[in-house]
């Protein structure tokens, strides 16, 4: 079997997106280290369970970060395939190395995690910490990335059951702030916890212009066919195949349409350009996508 070998444009892009996952990467973690620890502080995700352990117990919080996502991507790398889980686990090796290296770099020479903002400004450093941790996942998502966690647990779910991943994440997150009470019995550290998650969440989709927004391709080519392939292939997402005339020329052409989420339209059109640099492709915006693949079809 021949395997083509990737262009030098395609290799310089997937080494953009390493080194911009790894700068988002960077703002999220300095967020823990600098804003949310020293205010002991939680969210959602394993690095909000593994700041639930650390407060409770002193255990380091990127380890066990670390520990839940081996054992969440053993099942992920069968179940979602070597691509997601190839810069996932890059994602989660650097997330659990600069975590230790920023609380090494703003931690005492006793270890305790300074008040940098000072004492009783909880408030302030959960905006700019959520404000920090927003921007980076926004970035790591914006480049095909994952920091693992419960993107994952949502995704294996989401591949067998019609559960948006937003409800998924969001339902995971819910559980472990809110267990956080057991530990502080505290209900301010619950609260800071989801002001927290709502500040990342406000932020996060302002930088991937609303995960969820859907939106239409109609691409003209010659190279349909290769088009088509790749994007089944590669987005999992449908085309379909329309007959159309060319009224100046009255040529016959072949129109591919295809409905997907915002936040892969920058892969569609890489993949699209890859095949063929002169197509034609328009894309809008849609109001909604109902059905196989996107959001149930509700009726009252």
């Amino acid at each position: 079997m021949h395997i083509s070998k990737p262009s030098k444009a395609a290799l310089m892009r997937e080494l953009k997106d390493y080194v911009m996952i790894t700068l988002g990467l960077i703002s999220y973690s300095l967020a823990w280290a600098a804003f949310l620890i020293p205010y002991q502080i939680t969210t959602g995700g394993t690095t909000g369970i593994g700041a639930i352990i650390y407060y409770a117990t002193g255990f380091p919080i990127q380890w066990s970060y670390f520990l839940i996502n081996a054992v969440l991507m053993t099942f992920a790398i069968k179940i979602l395939g070597p691509k997601f889980s190839i810069k996932t686990t890059y994602a989660i090796f650097m997330l659990t190395f600069f975590l230790w290296l920023f609380q090494k770099i703003v931690n005492g020479p006793d270890g305790i995690p300074p008040q940098i903002l000072g004492p009783g400004q909880d408030f302030m450093a959960c905006l700019i910490g959520a404000s920090m941790c927003g921007l980076g996942l926004g970035v790591v998502f914006n480049c095909n990335g994952s920091t693992g966690g419960t993107d994952i647990i949502a995704a294996i779910i989401n591949k067998y059951r019609d559960v948006t991943l937003g409800r998924m994440i969001m339902a995971c997150d819910v559980v472990i702030i809110s267990s956080c009470y057991f530990i502080f019995h505290d209900w301010r550290r619950v609260i800071f916890g989801f002001v927290t998650l709502f500040v990342i969440g406000f932020v996060l989709d302002y930088i991937v212009n609303s995960a969820r927004q859907s939106v239409q391709f109609l691409i003209f080519s010659k190279e349909y066919e290769k088009i088509a392939d790749r994007i089944t292939k590669e987005t999992h997402r449908g085309v379909t195949v329309l007959d159309g005339t060319g009224w100046y020329s009255k040529g016959h052409v072949k129109v591919l349409v295809v409905l997907a989420y915002k936040r892969q339209s920058v892969e569609i059109f890489r993949l699209v350009k890859d095949i063929d640099p002169n197509a034609f492709i328009s894309q809008s915006s849609v109001i909604g996508v109902y059905g196989e693949g996107f959001d149930k079809l509700k009726g009252k």
